[in-house]
């Protein structure tokens, strides 16, 4: 029996990407972003095919997620932003609840969401971690959204498939 197998896709032309922003620890925030657009453009995503938006912190970026995936007009979408452990349990709170909330986001909605919201103990390893953290997010926004796209012509070309009894 042969077994199928799709190749990772990471040519962005035509795809469309809306990237979320949080602003709290905004020159993290600012690093991610420089890296991801810089990454998207290597892969090919021009920026007329990309939106960008900010909000104030990690825990509005789900909703802003989920009024982008409502218009259906984007193919991935990405999350950006940095929740640093302080003293209190807020980290905690912030770091669990905006991680579900995109995760939800992307399942209710069936688009890939790249999750680039660093949570680190310091601003030190957010520095060091956002230029990677930033070209992988669209690296995977790029990758998912081409296999999203892949597995939906599979299933509409299932679809037309008639079989006789």
């Amino acid at each position: 029996m042969t077994v199928g197998h799709y190749e990772a896709n990471l040519d962005g032309a035509g795809v469309r990407v809306g990237i979320v922003q949080a602003r709290f620890n905004d020159n993290i925030g600012k690093g991610l972003l420089d890296a991801c657009l810089a990454e998207l453009s290597l892969l090919g995503v021009l920026n007329e095919d990309i939106l960008h938006v900010t909000v104030p912190g990690a825990l509005e970026v789900p909703l802003a997620l989920q009024k982008l995936a409502e218009t259906n007009q984007f193919d991935a979408l990405i999350a950006l932003g940095a929740v640093i452990r302080g003293e209190t349990y807020h980290f905690e709170l912030v770091s669990n609840e905006s991680g579900a909330g995109i995760t939800r986001v992307g399942l209710d909605a069936g688009i890939p969401i790249a999750n680039a919201i660093l949570t680190t103990e310091n601003d030190e390893q957010a520095e060091v971690r956002m230029q990677e953290k930033g070209r992988d997010a669209a690296r995977v926004a790029v990758e998912m959204a081409n296999l999203t796209l892949a597995l939906e012509e599979l299933a509409e070309a299932t679809e037309d498939v008639h079989y006789d009894a």
